[in-house]
Formats: structure tokens, C-alpha cells, sequence
């Protein structure tokens, strides 16, 4: 197991990555993110070097402090080799497994190997799927116009509240803390009604996604999405990011939006294994 802390190997690392997307997607953009400022302090695990055939991202250890933290002990993973990875994860101390943590990744392995793990290391497991878009040209995704005083902005940290509270995973301090870190470090898009308060809104996350996607009960049906979910996309792109995101296999009204703007649907599915006692 080897940490890469060189600034050229991660470099060099960004563009084997970015060669075999889609797969590659979340450890791509944690290592874009890493290039780019580390703002979260992750790390990169490979077996090897050059030839390596797992990686995987990781918060540094002095940063994921909370045994407890979930949102922060966020980790992603690649392999081109199920048994490497596997035996990466399992046994080369790469996942703390001390501590609650999140694994996910655009592979069915990503899930088998974290089901091996509740098993073997004997820690919980809470398994959700979703479905990955990417779309190749934002400027593409249609236009909508915006109502008379309304306008597109970007969230900030004072809004960190009601992004918790509608959050269907927030609501808690950790979830909290975790947003904070979202709204400061990365892309953001919102639209804000005549009283200048958020009606809709997205985030980047640390691994380059477009998330957090979300609209007021009383402001639905009208296309705000679509015109944040683009203005976002814009945002991401011109930071020379992949644009691409998960929806949950139950929702069908995202999944038709997506596909009404033009994004592709990817193969397999996106695995978020969750190992926590809560």
C-alpha cells in the first residue's frame, strides 16, 4: 500500500483517471479536488505505483477526528482489480474500520467488498444504490426563464441551516459541519426568490458530484431545477470538472428531468455503503 503525496504522481494520476471514466468518476474528482487545494484534506491510496490496480480516496487521519462522522470519513474507491482492491480494503489498514464511515463508487465491487466487510471485520452495513448521469455539454441543457424577481446567486455558509433541515440525511451537527465545509470550498448554485431567500438549490461535493439537489415543497413544478441544475453544471465545467450526479432508483420525476435535459444515463449503478452503528 503505498500514499502518493507527490504533487506530479497526483497530477499524473488525474489524467489516468480521467481516462477511464466513467468509472472513475468519484476517485477522479476527489484527486481533482486534491490538485486543486486539498480544502478537505483527503489522501490517495494505491496498491502501486504506476501500474496500481485499486485506489482509493481518504479523509487524512488527523482530519477524520469523529470516530462517529459519517459525512466526513468519506471514502471512494476504483479498481481495475476486484481481489487488489479487495484485499486493499480488507487488509492493508487502507479504511479505518474503527471508526463509521461511507465507501461508494461506480463499480458492483465497491459493495461487494464492504459487504465482505461487515462480515469479516464485523461492522454494520447500510447499502443504498443510485443512478449516475453525466451530461457532456452544459451550455446544452435547456433554458428556462426566470420568473420577474427571482435570481441565480450562490449559497453561502448562512444558509447552512436550512440546507440541514430540508436534507433528508441532515438534520444532525455532523451533517451540519459537513455543509459548512460544502458551502465554503465548493461550486454552488441557487435561486433566490423576491425576498432574496433560497428556493432551490445544488452543491458540488467532494467528489465532484452534483448534489444536494433540492427544491422548496411550494415552489415545484416550475422548472427551478432545471435552471439551477444548469447554471451549476456551467459553474462546474468551467472548473474543468466532469458534470455528472446521482439520482435515487425511486425517483422517478428526477430521473425524467434528467433525461428531458439531456444528460446520459450511465451503466451499473452507484454504491453508497454506509458502516455505522446509527
Amino acid at each position: 500500500m503505498l500514499i502518493l503525496t507527490c504533487s506530479s504522481k497526483l497530477q499524473l494520476l488525474e489524467g489516468m483517471l480521467r481516462k477511464s471514466l466513467p468509472q472513475t468518476l468519484t476517485v477522479h474528482g476527489a484527486v481533482m479536488n486534491i490538485n486543486r487545494g486539498n480544502p478537505l484534506g483527503y489522501e490517495i491510496v494505491v496498491d502501486s505505483w504506476p501500474d496500481f490496480k485499486a485506489v482509493l480516496a481518504r479523509p487524512r487521519r488527523e482530519i477524520a477526528s469523529d470516530d462517529s462522522d459519517i459525512y466526513a470519513n468519506a471514502y471512494a474507491g476504483f479498481y481495475r482489480n476486484l481481489e487488489v482492491y479487495r484485499d486493499l480494503v480488507l487488509n492493508k489498514n487502507a479504511v479505518n474500520w474503527a471508526q463509521s464511515c461511507r465507501i461508494q463508487g461506480i463499480q458492483d465491487g465497491i459493495y461487494e467488498v464492504s459487504r465482505d466487510a461487515a462480515a469479516i471485520k464485523q461492522v454494520p452495513l447500510s447499502a443504498t444504490s443510485y443512478i449516475s448521469y453525466m451530461h457532456p455539454d452544459p451550455y446544452k441543457i435547456p433554458e428556462r426563464q426566470l420568473d420577474p424577481g427571482f435570481t441565480l446567486s450562490s449559497l453561502n455558509s448562512s444558509h447552512a441551516d436550512l440546507l440541514n433541515e430540508t436534507w433528508a440525511y441532515g438534520g444532525n451537527k455532523q451533517s451540519h459541519r459537513y455543509l459548512v465545509n460544502m458551502l465554503q470550498y465548493f461550486p454552488t448554485m441557487c435561486l433566490l426568490d423576491t425576498q432574496g431567500q433560497p428556493v432551490s438549490w445544488g452543491i458540488m461535493d467532494t467528489f465532484g458530484a452534483m448534489g444536494h439537489g433540492y427544491t422548496l415543497p411550494s415552489f415545484r413544478g416550475k422548472g427551478y431545477s432545471s435552471v439551477v441544475q444548469k447554471a451549476l453544471a456551467i459553474k462546474i465545467h468551467a472548473a474543468g470538472f466532469p458534470i455528472y450526479g446521482h439520482v435515487a432508483e425511486d425517483n422517478v420525476v428526477m430521473q425524467k428531468l434528467q433525461d428531458r435535459n439531456g444528460h446520459q444515463r450511465l451503466p451499473g449503478l452507484y454504491h453508497v455503503c454506509i458502516h455505522s452503528e446509527v
